[in-house]
C-alpha cells in the first residue's frame, strides 16, 4: 500500500540527496520522536539558549536535561570551541538550531559527536534551503527535522529525516502510535484559515486578523516567552518521557502538532512544497541585501547568500525598531529573548558556560523577513535606528 505521505516524502528526499524522509505533522513532533529514539531518559542534550521555548519543553518531555551551549554573537550559532571538555563528557546528544536559517557548524559538531560517541540531531525548521560545508543542512546528523510551516507557509507538516534508512519502519510505527486521529473541524479550520486571514488583511484589519488567530488557539503568546509555570512544570517532570504531561507547553501556537493530517491538508502542503524554489530564491535575494547593510552580520561570508527564513539584523534598540516597523505595517516575530537559561533557571536546565554572548545576540537581533528587505531598511534608517556593534559585545564574544 502506498503511503498517503509518499509524494511529500519523495520531494523532500530529492532535496536532500536521497536521505530517508518520514512525514510528521510538525517539526516539534518529529523532534520528540528523534530524541526518544536516540537518547535514554535522564540524558543531557546540548542545545542553543536562543531558541523557541517550545523546543525546550519538547526536550523535557523526552525525559532529557537541556544543557545550554555558548553561542557566536554574530549569528546565534553554537560556538563549538567554547564548550568545555567537562560538558562534552556528560552529554548524550547535541541538538542544533540553525537559527533563522544560519547554519550551526555541523561539520565540527559531527566530528565532536563522533569522538564522544553521541548522536547529532539537527533542528532544521528554519533552514530548509541552507547549506553548510557544501551539503544541505539536515544531512549531517543521525536525524534531522524540518518544518513545512516556515518557508513553504503551509502552517502544518514537516519531516524527520534519517541517516540510516533501516530505521524507517521503527520510527514510522512510533509516529503512528503517537498521532491523534484526524478531526473534521480541525481540517476545516486549517483549509479556511488562509482565506479568512487574506480577507482581513485586504480590509486592513491586521488587529482583527491576529485576534481571530488567537481565538482559534493558533497563537497564544502575550509576551516573547510563554509563561514557564514552574510549579506545574516541576510536577510534570517525573512523568517524562511522555507528551501528555507537557501538552499545554508543547502545543503552544500549534494545537494540531500531533494530529494525523487529512487529505485536504496533505494536498495543500504538497502544492506548497512544490512551489518552494522561487520562495527560496526570494529569500536569498533579500538576505543578500540585508546582510550587506549597516545592520548586517559582521564578517558574513561573501558569495551566494543562504535563503534565511529571517535575517537577524543587529540593532542597538530592538524594541524601538519593532515599533517603527509596526507603524508601517511590517510585523516582526521569532524573537527569542531572554535566553533559555535565564528564562528557565537552573532548576530545569544547565546554564551556558559562557552566557554573555547569547544574551547580547538575543537582545540585539531583529528578525526580518528578507522578502521585505526593500521596505525595512528605509524605515529603520528614517527612524534613526543604529546598528549594534560587536565591539560593544560582552567579553568572550568572538
Amino acid at each position: 500500500m502506498v503511503s498517503a505521505y509518499a509524494e511529500l516524502e519523495e520531494r523532500m528526499r530529492g532535496r536532500l540527496g536521497g536521505r530517508e524522509c518520514l512525514y510528521v505533522p510538525s517539526c516539534r513532533f518529529g523532534l520528540y520522536l528523534a530524541l526518544r529514539h536516540w537518547c535514554r531518559p535522564g540524558g543531557r542534550v546540548l542545545m542553543s539558549p536562543v531558541n523557541d521555548d517550545v523546543i525546550f519543553f519538547v526536550v523535557l518531555a523526552a525525559g532529557l536535561r537541556p544543557v545550554q551551549a555558548p553561542l557566536d554573537p554574530r549569528d546565534g550559532s553554537i560556538d563549538t570551541a567554547a564548550v568545555p571538555d567537562s560538558v562534552w563528557q556528560e552529554l548524550s546528544a547535541v541538538l542544533t538550531t540553525n537559527l533563522y536559517g544560519n547554519p550551526d557548524p555541523a561539520p565540527e559538531l559531527r566530528s565532536r559527536c563522533d569522538r564522544s560517541g553521541i548522536p547529532l540531531i539537527e533542528d532544521a525548521a528554519h533552514a530548509i534551503g541552507s547549506t553548510v560545508g557544501g551539503r544541505p543542512v539536515g544531512t549531517y546528523g543521525e536525524a534531522s527535522v524540518f518544518s513545512l510551516s516556515k518557508h513553504t507557509g503551509a502552517k502544518a507538516g514537516g519531516f524527520l529525516t534519517l541517516a540510516d534508512p533501516a530505521l524507517r519502519g521503527e520510527l514510522a510505527a512510533a509516529r503512528d502510535a503517537l498521532l491523534h486521529p484526524t478531526r473534521a473541524t480541525a481540517e476545516l479550520a486549517y483549509l479556511t484559515r488562509p482565506y479568512a486571514e487574506a480577507a482581513l488583511r485586504g480590509l486592513r484589519l491586521a488587529r482583527a486578523a491576529r485576534a481571530t488567530v488567537r481565538l482559534l488557539g493558533l497563537e497564544e503568546r502575550e509576551e516573547i516567552r510563554m509563561p514557564l509555570r514552574a510549579d506545574e512544570l516541576a510536577r510534570a517532570l517525573p512523568a517524562a518521557p511522555a507528551l501528555e504531561p507537557f501538552h499545554s507547553w508543547v502545543r503552544v501556537d500549534m494545537h494540531d502538532y500531533r494530529l494525523r493530517p487529512g487529505t485536504g491538508r496533505l494536498r495543500r502542503t504538497t502544492r506548497m512544497l512544490a512551489r518552494l524554489d522561487p520562495v527560496l530564491d526570494a529569500h536569498r535575494d533579500g538576505t543578500a541585501r540585508l546582510l550587506t547593510s549597516e545592520y548586517g552580520t559582521p564578517g558574513a561570508p561573501q558569495g551566494t547568500a543562504q535563503p534565511l527564513f529571517r535575517v537577524p539584523l543587529l540593532v542597538e534598540d530592538r524594541d524601538t525598531a519593532i515599533d517603527a516597523l509596526a507603524r508601517h505595517r511590517i510585523t516582526t516575530g521569532y524573537v527569542y529573548d531572554p535566553p533559555l537559561d535565564r528564562y528557565a533557571g537552573e532548576t530545569f536546565t544547565d546554564p551556558s558556560p559562557a552566557p554573555a554572548p547569547a544574551a547580547w545576540f538575543a537582545r540585539h537581533a531583529l528578525p526580518v523577513d528578507p522578502r521585505h528587505a526593500d521596505e525595512v531598511l528605509p524605515v529603520l534608517r528614517t527612524a534613526g535606528i543604529r546598528p549594534a556593534h560587536l565591539s560593544a559585545a560582552p567579553e568572550g564574544a568572538r
